[in-house]
């Protein structure tokens, strides 16, 4: 029987003023740069040299960090509280935005936001979670924790974009569905289920890409697509790492081994065919530049898109079933690893004696 891994100290991972508890050597040289060029304005000595060799071992010092997170870490920069959110993208990267509120049937969930908008140089139907930046409009959007409402809204925003031959362009940022009793009375799973139902079989291209946090079926829910892409410090899994601690161990003081057995990172699931690109971030995280990181992600949307909008409806289902029977790795009794074929199973044969031929059957 295995030991039980001794809990590692986890906690949030932030400190007070957003600095990442393995960031903290990275603060002291950053300080030391500011206190430098503040003494240069205030006295006019030259530490130019200095200031140059200290910002040469602040990037080396970043590189280093970041080329070995753990995969706790890279949950914790997934969460960072200055990392840019998908309203941060829209604004940036999106033109004309029109939005559409509501699910015509209950009310306007805000932690989906959905709209016409022009990006990556084309017109598309935009879908994402809205986590909110501070107090008051994290509370207003469930801190991203979309209700049944909320999938409905993207589903009615889903078909409008059929109607109009726009393709959907998904952002994926959210810790789960919400997991209240109003929400599971009005349907939560049957409103993520339904989703992903109709987007296998939308006849319009469907990009998606993880920007930030991606639990559960929460995200499932707004993640069919024929490219699915993610940023380098997003995470993507079953459920997210407290709530694995939480069933395995009982405790979410495990979340960081919790973390390392689901492979949420996007180097593992690149690895294991879940997403098609991993699309660069910063040097040190998309909250050091966001600019760049959106940049780099309309990128991959212009890339994306320009195939995909090019392809037949039918070739584009066509593929899209295939993409979704072939994702994944599956190991046999052996422990091989082997990739899903998207093939029929071949029709097993009976074991033992071959059957006879019943009584007036006519004789090959």
């Amino acid at each position: 029987m295995s030991q039980i891994p001794q809990p590692q100290p986890t906690g949030n991972g932030v400190g007070g003023n957003g600095i990442l508890e393995f960031e903290r050597p990275l603060l002291r040289i950053e300080r030391q740069i500011e206190e430098l060029e503040a003494s240069q304005a205030r006295t006019g000595r030259d530490y130019a040299d200095t200031i140059r060799a200290m910002r040469i071992e602040l990037t080396n010092a970043l590189k280093k960090t970041y080329s070995r997170l753990s995969p706790w870490e890279v949950v914790l920069v997934a969460r960072h509280p200055r990392r840019p959110l998908v309203s941060d993208y829209l604004a940036m990267l999106g033109k004309d935005f029109c939005e559409i509120h509501g699910d015509r049937a209950f009310r306007d969930d805000k932690a989906i936001i959905t709209g016409m908008v022009r990006i990556a140089g084309r017109k598309a139907m935009l879908i994402g979670n809205r986590k909110g930046r501070d107090t008051k409009e994290k509370v207003d959007c469930c801190f991203g924790c979309a209700h049944p409402e909320g999938y409905r809204k993207a589903l009615r925003a889903m078909k409008l974009a059929a109607k109009f031959r726009l393709p959907i362009i998904s952002l994926i940022d959210t810790s789960g569905a919400y997991p209240g009793i109003g929400a599971e009375e009005r349907g939560q799973a049957q409103a993520i289920a339904q989703s992903m139902f109709e987007m296998s079989r939308l006849p319009v291209p469907i990009v998606v890409v993880v920007v930030g946090e991606g639990g559960s079926g929460g995200a499932l829910a707004i993640g069919v697509g024929d490219r699915i892409g993610m940023m380098e410090y997003a995470y993507y899994s079953v459920i997210p790492p407290e709530g694995c601690a939480a069933i395995l161990w009982r405790s979410g003081e495990y979340a960081a081994e919790a973390a390392t057995a689901l492979k949420p990172t996007a180097r593992e699931l690149k690895k294991l065919g879940i997403v098609d690109e991993i699309i660069r971030e910063p040097l040190g995280g998309a909250h050091r530049d966001p600019q760049l990181a959106a940049a780099n992600l309309e990128k991959f949307l212009t890339g994306a898109l320009s195939q995909l909008v090019k392809t037949p409806a039918e070739r584009l289902l066509k593929q899209r079933w295939q993409r979704l029977r072939q994702m994944g790795t599956f190991f046999d009794e052996s422990g091989n690893g082997s990739r899903a074929t998207g093939k029929k199973p071949a029709r097993r044969q009976p074991s033992g004696k071959a059957r006879t031929q019943p009584q007036g059957a006519a004789a090959s």
